[in-house]
């Protein structure tokens, strides 16, 4: 299905490279690839072992790269118990109630319909913190995982997540809320770097070391532990962090410090860990996290839809953070697509400074914040700093020798019509821009915006059957 071709993409309106300064755009209009790369970008004649992909009256970026979801969540949209909760509340009345709900059949469908979804945004690497996993498990979700993704084209990092202890009594939890024994937890994770991980710059595969949470699902000693553990076999940190206020509360009450502090104590900062949220952070964290290079999965659609905050990501970036964009899992973010994403964070780090102006007569200097991120700064995080977080230094930028992981964007909506610049218009414009082509790796994942082989309707009737034997299945769990 997925085979590597010899591609000249010809005439693009617009390109847009993921690149800071200058490179951010290229002139182009033309674009070659060659097994599997980007072998030159300009005014270019086609030669007689390639294909013509026609981008006239086209957008083209980077191939997205999301660097945080829980890919399960794809059949809890819109949950109503949960749908105005906050974080804690609705952790609760939504993942954790349905979790024990799913079987091998529900779980692989959530995980295609989330990779559906993001790959028709233009998203060729996907990160899922995948933290649904329990003793005696009936069925291998990982390989569940890494099997959808390769059957769809695009790259996977497993963030292999789970919790070894519980803020409950553990002989009280139905077995799918029950944690792990941290020596199977590890076991687990070096079983998965030895069948999956790659540790290549254009990685298909990769393993990432990730406990759900570092303040709530393990222990200082074990948390310690799997930083050692990570580092000895190569693969990169990854955590819940600094969501709420809670986080704050937590860190002080337990260990008398910041939750970034407590995870520096641990070994758990520096350019192999990042964190997803870290919308409450206090000054003296953020210096932290950026002396060290640590990076963030921000999450601004679920965060603005459970009340989190806004994650200040001009001061992270400027302190020396590695900023990228993540979708959460689709229980807490209904659209679940980098596009979307994208454009939230544009909208909201501008509404972000915006708020914090006052009059001058009150000592205001600013009336407003449409100068807190540009077009290209979020097409940067979700592109080239989404690679960078994840370690894949050949993918996330359109420049010769990188991975040809492009998405072409045909702008024939009438949301589009009347741009006087249609390089923005896939990100400022919101909705979803039709695919001419998405290409990850040189291969073609997309064409004229359909995935081949792919029953969209039948995927939607299979989705309403599991939802409805999902609600079934919780409300007769205990």
């Amino acid at each position: 299905m997925h085979t590597n071709t010899n591609w000249l993409i010809r005439s693009a309106s617009a390109i847009l490279t993921g690149m800071p300064g200058d490179a951010a755009r290229h002139a182009g209009p033309d674009i070659r690839i060659r097994d599997g790369r980007v072998a030159a970008l300009g005014t270019l004649e086609p030669e007689a072992d390639e294909a013509v992909i026609d981008a006239r009256d086209c957008v083209i970026y980077p191939a997205w790269v999301n660097t945080h979801h829980h890919l399960f969540q794809s059949l809890l949209k819109g949950e109503p118990r949960g749908l105005n909760q906050t974080l804690t509340p609705w952790l609760a009345a939504t993942p954790y109630r349905f979790r024990a709900a799913f079987d091998e059949d529900s779980f692989r469908l959530a995980a295609r319909i989330g990779l559906v979804e993001l790959v028709r945004s233009g998203c060729g690497t996907v990160a899922d913190h995948h933290y649904l996993y329990y003793p005696g498990m009936p069925f291998d979700s990982a390989a569940i995982l890494f099997e959808e993704a390769e059957a769809l084209g695009v790259r996977f990092v497993l963030c292999r997540g789970g919790a070894t202890q519980t803020r409950q009594l553990e002989t009280e939890l139905p077995k799918a809320l029950r944690p792990e024994r941290f020596d199977d937890y590890l076991a687990d994770v070096e079983r998965l770097v030895a069948a999956y991980h790659d540790p290549a710059s254009n990685a298909w595969r990769r393993v990432v070391m990730a406990p759900t949470t570092a303040l709530h699902s393990t222990t200082p000693e074990q948390l310690r532990e799997t930083a050692k553990t990570a580092r000895y076999l190569g693969i990169r940190l990854h955590s819940h962090l600094s969501e709420t206020v809670d986080y704050l509360d937590t860190a002080r009450g337990k260990f008398g410090m910041t939750p970034v502090q407590f995870c520096a104590e641990q070994d758990w900062i520096g350019p192999d860990v990042w964190f997803a949220h870290l919308v409450k952070l206090l000054p003296e964290e953020i210096r932290l996290l950026g002396e060290t290079g640590t990076g963030i999965a921000s999450c601004p659609q679920s965060n603005g839809r459970l009340g989190s905050g806004i994650a200040d990501l001009p001061a992270l970036e400027a302190a020396g953070v590695a900023v990228s964009l993540g979708v959460d899992g689709a229980a807490s973010n209904e659209a679940a697509d980098m596009l979307s994403e994208a454009h939230a964070a544009w909208l909201l780090q501008r509404a972000r400074k915006g708020e914090q102006a006052k009059p001058r007569y009150a000592g205001g200097e600013f009336e407003g914040g449409a100068d807190a991120a540009s077009i290209e700064d979020v097409l940067r995080w979700g592109t080239a700093g989404g690679a960078r977080v994840l370690g894949l230094e050949a993918v996330g930028t359109l420049d010769v020798g990188q991975a040809a992981d492009l998405a072409i964007y045909r702008l024939d909506d009438p949301r589009y019509f009347g741009l006087h610049e249609p390089a923005i218009g896939p990100i400022a414009s919101g909705g979803r821009a039709r695919l001419q082509a998405l290409l990850v790796g040189g291969r073609r994942v997309v064409e004229d915006d359909c995935i081949p082989g792919l029953d969209m309707a039948e995927l939607g009737w299979l989705a309403r059957e599991a939802v409805v034997r999902l609600k079934m299945r919780a409300e007769t769990l205990p």
